[in-house]
C-alpha cells in the first residue's frame, strides 16, 4: 500500500505562486523569500509526488502536462481552503450561523422590532429563529440552551444569571372605533371596569391580568376572557363589537378595521411595562455576543456607573 505523501498548503500556494509568474524570481520576489529556497521547495515536492511538475529552461518556469493537472486540484484545494478558514472565522465572530430569541410580545412595531432590522442590516448571514412564550417556559428554554436569549418583561426576580435591562412598553387598549370610552384620546383604568377584557393566552397576558386586577381591585372581578389566537384574530373579535383587548405597544402596528389603539393612563400618565433580555453567562453561541452588543449600544444600562466597571 503506498504511503500518503504528506504536503504542505505553503507548497501548494508556492507552485501556484510559480506557475502564475513562469519565472522563478519573480515568484520568489513576490512570495518574499530566497529563489534557491523556492527552487528547493519545488524540487521537494517534485520528489515527493514521483512526478516533474515544471519545465525549467532559460526562458522561464513552465508547468508540465502533469503539472497542470496538479495545480488545477492544487487551485481547488487552496479556494476551498480559504473558503472554509473564512467561514469558520466569521462564526467565530457571530458573522453567521443561527440565534435563537424568546420573543414575549408582538413584533409588529417597536424597539424590539427595530432591534432585529438593525441586526439583520448588521449581520444578513444570521439566521434569527424566534420563539414565543410566556416567562416560564421561555425562562426554561434559556436555561436549557433551547434559546440563546429570552427579551420579556421584566418580572423575573427569580433569575440568578445575565440580564440587561431594555426598554419599555406603553399598554395599550384596542378597541372598536365607535367605543365611547376612546372618545377622549387616553383611557384610564377605571373606565375599563365594566368591560368585556379580551387577553392573549400567551406572551404577557397573565401579566396584563394581574395588572388590570390590581388597578381595578376596588370595582371587584373583571370580565376577562382569555384567547388562545394569534393577534389578528384576537383584532378581528375587537372589530366585531366582541370585546377591547389589553396589548403592548408593540402590537400597535397591527392594523384592522374598525379598529383603534389608545393608551390606558394612571393618574401620573402612560401606564409602563419594563422589558429586559435574559441570557446564560455559559451560553457558547458566537452569534448571540454580537446580539447583546447591539442592544447595549441602543439600550444602555445607566444604573451601571462606567467608572466602576
Amino acid at each position: 500500500m503506498d504511503a500518503v505523501v504528506a504536503i504542505e498548503l505553503r507548497d501548494l500556494r508556492w507552485a501556484l505562486v510559480a506557475a502564475r509568474h513562469r519565472s522563478l524570481r519573480q515568484a520568489a520576489e513576490t512570495l518574499n523569500v530566497r529563489q534557491s529556497t523556492l527552487s528547493r521547495r519545488l524540487r521537494d515536492l517534485e520528489y515527493r509526488l514521483g512526478a516533474i511538475l515544471f519545465e525549467r529552461t532559460n526562458g522561464g518556469t513552465r508547468p508540465t502536462i502533469a503539472g497542470q493537472e496538479f495545480l488545477e486540484t492544487a487551485r481547488r484545494i487552496i479556494e476551498e481552503t480559504d473558503t472554509a478558514f473564512a467561514r469558520l472565522k466569521t462564526r467565530c465572530q457571530g458573522e453567521n450561523g443561527r440565534l435563537k430569541i424568546g420573543i414575549y410580545a408582538s413584533l409588529s412595531t417597536g424597539n424590539l422590532r427595530a432591534t432585529l432590522a438593525e441586526h439583520h442590516r448588521l449581520f444578513p448571514d444570521v439566521d434569527v429563529h424566534t420563539v414565543g412564550g410566556g416567562h416560564e417556559r421561555l425562562l426554561g428554554d434559556v436555561a436549557a440552551n433551547a434559546i440563546d436569549v429570552a427579551i420579556m418583561t421584566a418580572c423575573c426576580p427569580g433569575w440568578d444569571d445575565r440580564k440587561l435591562a431594555l426598554w419599555s412598553e406603553r399598554v395599550i387598549v384596542a378597541m372598536p372605533a365607535q367605543h365611547p370610552i376612546g372618545d377622549q384620546g387616553v383611557v384610564h383604568w377605571p373606565e375599563l371596569s365594566n368591560e368585556r377584557i379580551l387577553l392573549p393566552h400567551r406572551g404577557p397576558g397573565p401579566e396584563l391580568e394581574h395588572l388590570l386586577t390590581t388597578k381595578l381591585h376596588y370595582f371587584g372581578a373583571q370580565r376577562i376572557l382569555y384567547q388562545d389566537v394569534c393577534l389578528d384574530r384576537l383584532l378581528s373579535l375587537v372589530s366585531t363589537g366582541y370585546g377591547i383587548l389589553l396589548v403592548l405597544e408593540g402590537a400597535t402596528g397591527a392594523r384592522y378595521d374598525n379598529v383603534v389603539y389608545r393608551e390606558v393612563h394612571d393618574d401620573d400618565g402612560p401606564t409602563r411595562l419594563n422589558f429586559t433580555a435574559y441570557w446564560r453567562q455559559a451560553n457558547s453561541n458566537p452569534t448571540l455576543v454580537p446580539f447583546l452588543d447591539l442592544l447595549r449600544e441602543r439600550y444602555p444600562d445607566l444604573s451601571v456607573d462606567p467608572a466602576g466597571g
